[in-house]
């Protein structure tokens, strides 16, 4: 028999738009598993005072932007009745209990104990109370909140990434399962659905190492078989600082809307901070067999948003037409792959090749760079000179070559001249193969509004 697949899952929180941080878990779950595994997105949407409809649409949006496509999709919202059924087996076997303490009086008693010398972990006073006691404290408004009672001594794993991990549950408050609200909590809803649905790998951020020591003594209390663990480093700003989805100028959303490319974001994100280089790469897949053999590094990994731009326009200059037509066609985009070909290598966003479409075929921008003035007789020359179409990539060399001779210019008092005028730009394309998509027409116009003189339409 043939091993079953692995199955993977991304389970983020629609609290806020999704960052780099979160892209590099999502990605480290969902390129194994286009290797032949499964991925699940999980929407961990139980904390209905933060979670938005907009949120859970961003995170949607965010997969498709980079091509991921989920196997399958679960909402916790809609799971309640499987924690429940979950939450009374552990009732029933007495590892969960009822505690009363309010928020502040659980801080109080961490500030006491970190004052004493005392690790801040819960006391376990509520076991103490008796049926009268909890009667009594309820006869005054209070509702209870359930803990889930941890095992005696260690509990350790093989981290994927960190090698052999061990804790001691002693050292660990029992963990809060359901609010007093009623409200199920991660810690808890985590363990019962990675149990349900088969999850068979978890690759997340190191901050839920703790997390993991006690879901595994759930794995075992609910009698489930855990997932395989592993923790990658983290990422944080060039300042060193942690990120947030309050810091909405590294969301994801923000990165497409200023253009940056999803393949290249995704190579950023996944690359960064391992034993591979972040480089280019061509495809989903290509980036997947990559990451099968990188190792994070144990160090957090600072986002370096010139580097992540830069790559972002290597990767946009390797893309294939078919890569991006359709995308170009959005845009408004004609000229097929020989304007692609053309442009691509001058593009710092594919926004860009819009800005070159409308140069090439419409007008030059409102504020176009113009030559300087002491040009005049070198483009009066240039539009008196100029050939009758058909234009194709030869055009541009006879043009300027008999201006050169003409005016006795030469290589950049030459060039630039011209560039300028036909462009507004000082850089670009080479106009041998964009004079062709211009025309006679508009170079004339173009030349004659700076001072020169249009050709006759006659041949020469």
């Amino acid at each position: 028999m043939s091993a079953r697949p692995d199955v993977y899952r991304f389970a983020p929180s629609p609290t806020g738009y999704l960052h780099l941080g979160n892209a590099r878990t999502l990605l480290l779950n969902a390129l194994p598993a286009r290797q032949g595994g499964r991925f699940i997105l999980r929407l961990d949407d139980t904390d209905a005072a933060r979670v938005r409809p907009e949120f859970v649409e961003g995170i949607r949006e965010d997969l498709d932007w980079f091509g991921i496509v989920p196997d399958e999709e679960h909402s916790q919202s809609e799971r309640t009745a499987i924690y429940q059924s979950a939450f009374e087996r552990l009732r029933a076997e007495g590892r969960i209990y009822p505690a009363y303490e309010t928020p502040e009086e659980l801080d109080r008693a961490r500030r006491l104990a970190r004052a004493s010398g005392r690790p801040p972990v819960y006391d376990r006073r509520a076991l103490k109370l008796t049926e009268a006691d909890r009667a009594a404290l309820e006869a005054e408004g209070r509702r209870p909140h359930w803990r889930f009672r941890l095992s005696d001594g260690r509990i350790g794993w093989e981290d994927g990434f960190r090698g052999a991990q061990e804790i001691d549950l002693a050292s660990l408050s029992d963990p809060i399962l359901v609010r007093d609200d009623g409200a199920f909590l991660y810690v808890f809803t985590s363990v019962v659905d990675d149990a349900d649905l088969g999850v068979t790998r978890v690759i997340r951020g190191e901050d839920h190492v703790t997390n993991t020591a006690v879901q595994l003594d759930l794995f075992a209390a609910l009698r489930s078989r855990p997932p395989a663990f592993a923790h990658h480093n983290l990422l944080t700003t060039a300042d060193g600082e942690g990120l947030s989805k309050r810091q909405g100028s590294l969301s994801l959303r923000s990165l497409r809307e200023e253009g940056v490319e999803p393949l290249a974001v995704a190579a950023y994100a996944s690359l960064i901070g391992s034993s591979e280089a972040v480089r280019p790469v061509a495809s989903l897949d290509a980036l997947a067999a990559i990451v099968a053999e990188e190792r994070p590094s144990r160090a957090p990994a600072r986002i370096d948003s010139v580097e992540l731009a830069a790559l972002s326009a290597k990767t946009l200059h390797g893309l294939p037409f078919e890569a991006v037509s359709s995308r170009l066609e959005a845009l408004g985009v004609g000229g097929g792959e020989a304007f692609w070909e053309m442009v691509r290598g001058n593009l710092a966003t594919l926004g860009e090749a819009a800005e070159w479409w409308r140069i090439a075929t419409v007008a030059l921008k409102e504020n176009a760079e113009r030559p300087d003035p002491d040009s005049a007789a070198l483009i009066a020359e240039a539009a008196r000179l100029a050939p009758l179409e058909p234009w194709d990539e030869t055009t541009w060399k006879a043009w300027s070559s008999a201006v050169s001779a003409a005016t006795g210019a030469k290589g950049r008092a030459l060039f630039q001249p011209l560039r300028l005028a036909l462009t507004g730009w000082p850089h670009g394309p080479e106009l041998a193969k964009l004079l062709p998509f211009i025309g006679r027409e508009r170079s004339l116009e173009r030349l004659k509004g700076v001072g020169g003189e249009p050709a006759p339409a006659t041949s020469r």
